[in-house]
């Protein structure tokens, strides 16, 4: 009986080996495969530095231009690189739209949403030029609009300064993916 015993727990034992080894061996089929995402390093950027140039408010909300910039640059820091006004590498702009809309309403609105759109150009060194039409934040960038006026009015700032965040981070985005680096051999975009 005994014999019979140490076969059962042996085979239990191989059992539960034989199913860690293929859980094992699947986690590291995934990690080697992946599913997608790499971490690109600082040498794999398109450009080292970029000079923000005039960025065009064609909306009535007041000091938006300046607002961007200060975003826009920031978003720059974070992704490691520098802006600087003697950069090769030059980005202008329009901000064309900006709206806040009613989300919900009881009777007076108790939501509302910013929508922000713009236009922006990359001008490289040798005049290469990368259009970016109409982007805006890819999210819906809301705020409670009940309460005291001064309430809804600080929220609003909060808002729009979220929606500017998230336009900056979805432009600086598509140009670092968009654009490739000049090859420095005959000066032209890979």
């Amino acid at each position: 009986m005994k014999s019979t015993e140490k076969r059962a727990k042996g085979k239990e034992q191989r059992a539960k080996y034989n199913r860690l080894y293929i859980l094992s061996s699947m986690l590291l089929a995934l990690c080697i495969c992946g599913c997608g995402y790499t971490i690109h390093g600082k040498t794999y950027l398109p450009f080292n530095e970029i000079y923000i140039e005039r960025v065009e408010n064609k909306t009535l909300e007041p000091k938006l231009q300046d607002r961007f910039h200060r975003v826009m640059t920031e978003e720059f820091l974070k992704q490691g690189i520098n802006v600087n006004s003697s950069a090769d590498y030059r980005l202008n702009g329009t901000i064309n739209f900006f709206e806040i809309n009613v989300l919900a309403e009881r009777n007076v609105a108790v939501e509302y949403e910013v929508v922000m759109k713009g236009d922006f150009k990359l001008i490289g060194p040798s005049g290469y030029t990368k259009e970016i039409k109409d982007v805006g934040s890819p999210f819906i960038v809301s705020f409670p609009g009940s309460g005291m006026l001064e309430d809804v009015l600080a929220g609003k700032e909060l808002a729009s300064e979220k929606a500017l965040r998230d336009m900056a981070t979805e432009i600086v985005g598509i140009l670092i993916y968009s654009v490739k680096k000049v090859d420095s051999t005959n000066e032209s975009y890979r």
